[in-house]
């Protein structure tokens, strides 16, 4: 029995555009319950996980923003992301901006011992307090999950990294910092940038993106931000980078994946209904979820 649970994370504590905690209702509003149901025996919608409105906060020490509230915040989603594996179902997570994978990947790295990450993304997200010209938590939350950052964030869920390195691919970067270009090179992550795609074609990225996980890991998460999507076809993001993976190669990156059947997890980030034209970036993050879990059109 195919099962899918639906947890929205409104949290915008990660950067300083708001509106990003709209995000989950965007999505839902975008039809993402009544476009999936007809994809799954089972559908449930948890709801979101309460955030409320904080004021904003800087550590003293690291200069991070929200520091304890992120952490506080991921910890719930965390276990909620856990007890959804337990129970036999597909975790999707709506988010909020892209901090929350901090608490998405600590839930899953409970129950997968070789977890393989599909960071696709106009941005590494691989800063620490060291290297952020921001001192925001979304530019932070894979090198996170690779242990490398804040104690009060590395630590949730256990100290050990979420993820490896060598079972991390990163899809559509154009925008990285110089410490996470370092942290990449150090680490040999594997990066498809813009590059890449334009060259290769979004076909073959898939191919060995899908070859190169299917043998080294136990669960693949797919961590999608729409600003790895041109902004063009995603005008709703916070951080948008121009000359992006567009709206027809996303589709086919996600039929394949589809078709792969590798993907176990998945969350869908950075939505801002804010910045948005009539809701086209929460519209297509729907579509693309279809097309992830095996719409067709024939």
């Amino acid at each position: 029995m195919r099962k899918i649970s639906v947890i929205g994370m409104p949290m915008d504590l990660g950067q300083m555009r708001r509106g990003v905690d709209m995000g989950p209702s965007a999505i839902r509003y975008a039809g993402v319950v009544e476009r999936l149901q007809v994809l799954f025996d089972e559908i449930e919608d948890k709801g979101d996980i309460a955030v409320g409105r904080p004021a904003v906060k800087i550590d003293p020490e690291s200069k991070l923003r929200n520091l304890e509230l992120i952490a506080e915040k991921n910890a719930l989603l965390a276990s909620e992301v856990e007890h959804i594996v337990n129970e036999g179902s597909f975790p999707l997570v709506l988010g909020g901006d892209h901090s929350i994978a901090i608490g998405t990947l600590a839930g899953l790295a409970k129950n997968y011992h070789k977890l393989g990450v599909i960071w696709y993304d106009a941005h590494g997200d691989l800063n620490t307090a060291e290297t952020s010209p921001t001192g925001n938590i979304h530019g932070m939350p894979l090198a996170v999950s690779l242990g490398k950052g804040h104690p009060m964030l590395t630590g949730l869920g256990g100290d050990a990294p979420k993820v490896l390195p060598e079972n991390i691919v990163l899809i559509g970067a154009r925008d990285l910092d110089e410490g996470e270009k370092a942290l990449i090179k150090e680490l040999g992550i594997k990066v498809y940038t813009m590059h890449e795609i334009d060259r290769l074609g979004m076909a073959r990225v898939m191919e060995e993106t899908i070859g190169y996980l299917k043998e080294r890991t136990d669960g693949v998460h797919l961590s999608l931000d729409l600003d790895g999507l041109d902004p063009a076809d995603a005008p709703g993001v916070g951080t948008p980078v121009a000359g992006g993976i567009s709206y027809r190669e996303s589709h086919l990156a996600m039929e394949m994946l589809a078709e792969s059947g590798i993907i176990t997890s998945a969350e869908f980030v950075e939505v801002n209904p804010i910045l948005d034209e009539k809701n086209k970036t929460a519209i297509a993050a729907v579509a693309l979820m279809a097309s992830l879990f095996g719409d067709k059109l024939l």
